[in-house]
């Protein structure tokens, strides 16, 4: 089975998070909270009542407005933030290595409609 959801818009990058923990721990943890909650948000609507019990495989598609941002920072801290909205909203058990086997990236400019494209392959 395959399921998709959308982000619309940009997650921060890695090197924000980090800026942000340095700062203070807590301005840290609530960028992670705020990211974590962008991601709740259409991951909910768009797979209400999906709740996978086999492994998966992640693929992400990110659309970003320009090339600006390295391609690690604009991956890094959004796969992340996604994986454990994941388990957080039930639709995986845990975000270890039993129930995510791999997952590809792949990057693209689309300056008029920035988002984050989610694909979850269950593998049987």
């Amino acid at each position: 089975m395959t399921y998709r959801f959308t982000i619309i818009g940009r997650l921060k990058g890695l090197n924000d998070y980090i800026k942000a923990c340095r700062t203070n721990p807590h301005v840290g943890n609530r960028l992670k909270k705020d990211a974590e909650n962008t991601v709740l948000w259409p991951l909910t609507n768009e797979l209400r009542g999906v709740h996978i019990n086999n492994p998966v495989i992640l693929k992400y598609d990110f659309y970003e407005p320009n090339k600006r941002r390295d391609l690690d920072n604009v991956a890094s801290f959004a796969m992340k933030v996604i994986q454990d909205a994941l388990v957080k909203a039930g639709v995986l058990k845990n975000d270890g290595w039993e129930q995510i086997l791999g997952f590809t990236t792949q990057f693209y400019c689309d300056p008029d409609r920035p988002r984050i494209e989610v694909t979850i392959v269950e593998v049987d």
